[in-house]
């Protein structure tokens, strides 16, 4: 029995609504299922980076995101003490963005609705077998089992992945050694402790606003031997007063947990018919706030590959690309990430190399702009697979203003269909790309030296030419048929 054409996505977290959405975009018959029967009220992040901004961007929908919070043009990389210059970076979104996931969550699901796409809450993924046509997925729902048939399935469903587990699908690492925890809660006299960090007499208490009550974040020196244990108000509140050295009186809990520090990556993003996005596929310490970025990343970047091999038209390898690609940031930012986590440790014995540095980013010319795309994801780049040194090569094509058909565009409007798009913008002739292919004549005033542009539909820079290329037609038709072309190879 051969797959029906329909990719099954399991969660509808930012990762399973993002790759929904592009999916569906792409052509792609979509089911999303989550086991929830309504979305969690309960929020872990608060933000959105610009690397984010600028996916969200190219399909047209940043608007909805920005008009919802505050955009704070300065970050961290490890000391709150020295927050970095996000102005210095190379992007049209050069801030943090103050949203909370869940509110990303719905706006995406909203997007998804319009295109035709709805959610089916309290549905749950049982059980999966693969074979070489489909998926023989188990779904659950109302105390009632049946199975159901998917080309492909997406594991989009959390760090505890049932998908992840059952497609055999190893999740190595490190196990957490630290825990904190979290309440969203109300101070009885909201004087009482102030934004941002407090240092108190054995530790450190980090208070973040939020509409009619706060989020408290406490170092948990000594957990239960049950990591899952609830997290009740009198333990929280003792922590609290413990770590300050005095008493700060709290009521009416929200949402008490416990989190960890432990870092796993999956050893495949793609097992078969079976594939991982979000935090089935990575977790890592909470520094940062980076979970819904980095999961929406790994969406735009799988979903147009996840669609043209399902429809029958992607080179060979196209999907194994997303493995190549995305298994490869994950490991730059779980390292990344690791360095963050022990600069913000309380380990006296590296406040030296705290202090150092903060002396490099103040005083050695671009090493902030260095940390602070590195932090973001904005400096994140692609093996293009073609030779070549431009500096755009396998990064995030930049936002270019474009003169087309008499009338003025941008890369970012251009790529809000999520395709793929040929930019002849020179006097040379260059080949139309095919069917598969949007090709533009454009002009772009702002780079005169440029020719023409391949950019993928996330956004990111297949092929470059400028006037100085003697030969720009080989070059194009290597990176057309490494992306584009089925019957090609990639790798």
């Amino acid at each position: 029995m051969s797959g029906d054409g329909t990719i099954m996505v399991a969660g509808a977290g930012p990762a399973g609504l993002m790759l929904a959405a592009e999916l569906t975009l792409a052509g792609a018959e979509v089911t999303v299922l989550d086991a929830l029967p309504e979305r969690s009220p309960h929020c872990r992040g608060f933000n959105l980076n610009a690397r984010s901004l600028e996916l969200l961007d190219r399909r047209g929908i940043a608007g909805r995101f920005l008009a919802e919070g505050p955009a704070v043009p300065a970050g961290m990389f490890a000391d709150p003490a020295r927050p970095l210059d996000l102005t210095v970076m190379d992007t049209d979104h050069p801030y943090v963005l103050g949203i909370a996931q869940t509110r990303v969550e719905e706006l995406l699901e909203q997007w998804l609705a319009e295109l035709g796409v709805p959610v089916r809450w309290g549905h749950a993924v049982a059980d999966l077998e693969q074979d070489g046509d489909g998926v023989e997925v188990t779904v659950e729902s109302g105390g009632r089992r049946w199975r159901t048939r998917a080309a492909y399935l997406a594991g989009c469903d959390g760090s505890r992945s049932l998908v992840r587990k059952r497609a055999g699908i190893g999740f190595p690492g490190t196990p957490a050694t630290h825990y904190g925890v979290l309440a969203d809660i109300r101070l009885a006299d909201p004087a009482a402790l102030p934004f941002g960090m407090t240092k108190g007499e054995r530790g450190t208490v980090f208070v973040i606003p939020r509409p009619g009550y706060v989020r408290i974040v406490l170092d948990d020196p000594e957990p239960p031997a049950d990591r899952d244990e609830p997290v009740t108000l009198p333990y929280f509140q003792r922590l609290l007063d413990d770590q300050l050295g005095r008493r700060v009186e709290l009521r009416e809990p929200r949402w008490l947990t416990r989190f960890g520090d432990a870092a796993r990556l999956a050893d495949r993003y793609v097992a078969g018919r079976v594939v991982l996005a979000g935090d089935a596929a990575h977790i890592h310490p909470p520094t940062g706030a980076i979970g819904v970025n980095v999961a929406l990343a790994d969406a735009v970047n799988l979903g147009w590959k996840l669609a043209a091999t399902a429809l029958g038209h992607a080179p060979g390898g196209l999907l194994h690309s997303y493995h190549d690609e995305r298994h490869a940031a994950g490991e730059r930012l779980l390292s990344t990430i690791r360095a963050q986590t022990a600069l913000a440790g309380h380990d006296p014995a590296l406040a030296p190399v705290r202090d150092l540095f903060g002396e490099l980013v103040e005083r050695v010319p671009g090493a902030g702009k260095y940390l602070a795309e590195l932090a973001t994801g904005v400096s994140t780049s692609y093996d293009p697979r073609i030779p070549g040194d431009h500096p755009w090569l396998g990064r995030l094509a930049p936002n270019l203003e474009l003169t087309l058909d008499g009338r003025r565009t941008s890369v970012a409007e251009l790529l809000h269909r999520a395709r793929p798009i040929l930019l002849r913008l020179g006097d040379r002739p260059l080949p139309a790309a095919g069917d598969g292919v949007d090709t533009y004549d454009a002009r772009c005033p702002a780079q005169p030296g440029l020719e023409g542009l391949l950019i993928r539909p996330d956004g990111h820079t297949a092929w470059v030419s400028t006037t100085s290329d003697p030969q720009p037609g080989s070059t194009l038709a290597t990176a057309l048929a490494t992306w584009f072309s089925a019957g090609s190879r990639v790798g």
